[in-house]
């Protein structure tokens, strides 16, 4: 069977780091606060005048290089954070990377946005689209967060990962399996931005400053991100063929350093099983999952034969699972 199979991977960090304790003094918080909650200990942010595509294109090029190409067929942006309203980034980001003319769009399902940007990217191959193609996570929420919120302003940070796919086969390394995805719309409000959009702007009503930020019930959120992901985990480890106990690496989106623990002993695996590298950059929203991937593949902690999961859980509300064997790649 055709199947997307990864071959190159990159990611990429804006240079200003933002540390708790910097965070602190401005959010009339504690350090102790900060990481007791969240697990992290510090965040990557854009410079003034720096944007979602900005470190979209650098991932990209790093992924590329990754492969050992100049050149793919089609780019994905998962992407919550668009650089404007109107267009999609996707366009520009192609553009910038030398790739004009080639299919390319935005996804947006918030942090979960990289796995429907992976099975997009693995239709766009099956259907004959494109034989290669860049999928993109990345995302600048410092531009939407309120800053006087010191749940979700301790929590973010910016970032950008990404992988090429190929056309291969089904039995390779870096093949990706069978994808469960979802959604509730029902439960939008748990994650999402209340004024901006069409709804609220075609009311023309006055609308309070927050609501143009990001905003995130925690509590509602964490119980329905281990249950969800855990689920879509069990889900494709299944169609895969595997038990739990054949799981070498769980990937999923770096939400806080409580989820990752509480997903890992909701599905039995032990906590060096489950990558995390949230300390060092935050949530980095869609771009959460490749920079995992990089980093332990860079680390050595995710090794060429291990069977891998990846999960992910966020706004709309949406989640979705998929599995790998992971290739032997050298991330840039």
């Amino acid at each position: 069977m055709t199947s997307a199979v990864v071959c190159g991977i990159g990611s990429y960090l804006p240079p200003r780091v933002v540390t708790n304790t910097e965070l602190a003094a401005r959010l009339g918080t504690s350090v102790e606060w900060i990481e007791t909650r969240t697990g992290i200990h510090q965040r990557r942010v854009i410079n003034a005048g720096g944007s979602t595509a900005d470190l979209a294109v650098e991932a990209g090029i790093r992924a590329m290089k990754s492969a050992g190409l100049t050149r793919v067929d089609a780019v994905v942006l998962a992407t919550t954070t668009p650089d404007h309203r109107c267009p999609g980034t996707a366009p520009a980001v192609a553009s910038r990377l030398g790739l004009t003319g080639v299919p390319a769009m935005d996804v947006n399902a918030v942090c979960t946005g990289f796995l429907y940007a992976a099975a997009s990217g693995a239709g766009l191959i099956a259907t004959g689209v494109a034989e290669r193609l860049l999928v993109i996570g990345a995302d600048t929420y410092s531009t939407i967060l309120n800053p006087a919120d010191r749940t979700t302003t301790a929590i973010f940070g910016d970032g950008a990962g990404a992988v090429v796919l190929r056309r291969g086969e089904a039995d390779e390394p870096g093949a990706l399996g069978a994808f469960d995805l979802g959604s509730d719309g029902e439960l939008a409000e748990l994650i999402w931005i209340p004024a901006g959009g069409s709804r609220q702007r075609s009311t023309g009503a006055t609308t309070p400053a927050e609501d143009h930020y990001f905003q995130m019930r925690g509590t509602a959120v964490f119980k329905h991100a281990v249950v969800r992901m855990a689920q879509a985990a069990g889900t494709a480890t299944s169609r895969a063929g595997w038990r739990t106990e054949d799981v070498d690496r769980l990937v999923c989106h770096q939400a806080n350093a409580r989820i990752l623990a509480a997903l890992g002993t909701e599905l039995g695996l032990a906590a060096d099983r489950v990558v995390s590298n949230i300390a060092s950059v935050g949530n980095t929203a869609a771009a959460s999952i490749p920079l995992a991937l990089a980093d332990a593949a860079r680390s050595g902690q995710l090794r060429a034969g291990h069977r891998v999961v990846l999960a992910a859980f966020g706004g709309g509300l949406t989640w979705g699972a998929t599995t790998l064997v992971w290739p032997d790649i050298t991330p840039v």
